[in-house]
């Protein structure tokens, strides 16, 4: 499926938590894959009271693939939090799928594609 004109410029207004995410939405974008940028908040836990405790919004949507990306640049002794997420994400709803995007994939596009580094990465 080819992302749409509206979906292919969606990258240059939407706001995103780091430059991985921007280059990673400009790549997408490149290829006409069409995506949502944090289009849902999965609840993970409640309280007593039955209100939401914990969240997880995955950075990405592929409709056409019906998968959430999650990026994540961080070291790999950082990401133990989000791990833990997209596990009981999967235990509620084993009916999503997710990928989390971990720093080696990321490199691995870098490298491949020429994107720039995160700013987390500068020194």
């Amino acid at each position: 499926m080819r992302a749409t004109v509206e979906q292919r410029q969606a990258s240059s207004r939407s706001v995103f938590a780091h430059n991985a995410e921007a280059q990673l939405a400009r790549l997408l974008d490149f290829y006409g894959v069409a995506w949502a940028y944090e289009p849902q908040t999965f609840v993970l836990e409640w309280d007593e009271l039955g209100r939401p405790t914990m969240g997880f919004t995955p950075d990405f949507y592929l409709p056409a693939y019906d998968l959430f990306i999650e990026v994540t640049t961080l070291s790999q002794k950082l990401v133990t939090k989000k791990n833990a997420k997209v596990r009981r994400l999967r235990e509620l709803h084993p009916e999503v799928q997710v990928k989390i995007l971990y720093q080696r994939d990321y490199l691995g596009l870098l490298q491949k594609y020429g994107l720039e580094e995160p700013e987390q990465w500068a020194s």
